[in-house]
């Protein structure tokens, strides 16, 4: 066998192209996330809300904390989240000729505001709406009920990470 020669060449043409590759990756602008600052305010939150144990109140109350809130009794509160509309709805799109459901839309829909301890809004009433349509087959029942509450908790999370960067971002 003989030995593997050298390419000068090659060589050159291999760090071109590793070079090439760094200024794309740092021309594409990519960059980490960074950390969330809420408004001053919300250091002390209250999140008041018809279901504490939701998915959406649960991730919302995470995101918060990660940001640097303190969830506080209502005493204790410098603001308050308020959550009146937390509302899954599913409606039939479409109906088969057999007067089966072919498909159907799940829509999540979320208000929220928040206030100080006066009453007085820091950041206005927003409503937010995420939907997602789904097939059914009547072949697959147990695949679609699966695929349904994995929607569900698809747009629990997408609407909480929404909501989380309007309070950080509220313009």
């Amino acid at each position: 066998m003989s030995p593997i020669q050298f390419n000068p060449l090659l060589a050159r043409l291999r760090a071109i192209c590793g070079l090439g590759l760094v200024l794309l990756c740092a021309a594409c602008g990519f960059q980490l996330r960074e950390d969330m600052e809420l408004p001053p305010e919300m250091a002390q939150t209250r999140m008041v809300v018809d279901d504490e144990y939701s998915l959406l109140a649960r991730r919302v109350r995470v995101l918060l904390e990660q940001s640097g809130a303190t969830f506080v009794s209502s005493e204790k509160a410098t603001a308050f989240l308020e959550i009146p509309t937390n509302s899954v709805v599913t409606e039939v799109l479409t109906v088969g000729d057999n007067a089966r459901v072919r498909e159907f839309r799940i829509t999540h829909t979320v208000k929220f505001r928040v206030t100080d301890t006066d009453g007085h809004d820091i950041i206005p009433s927003q409503t937010m709406r995420q939907a997602r349509e789904i097939s059914f087959d009547e072949q697959k029942i147990l695949a679609s009920s699966r695929e349904q509450e994995y929607l569900k908790q698809d747009l629990a999370e997408t609407l909480a990470r929404m909501l989380v960067t309007r309070l950080v971002s509220p313009n």
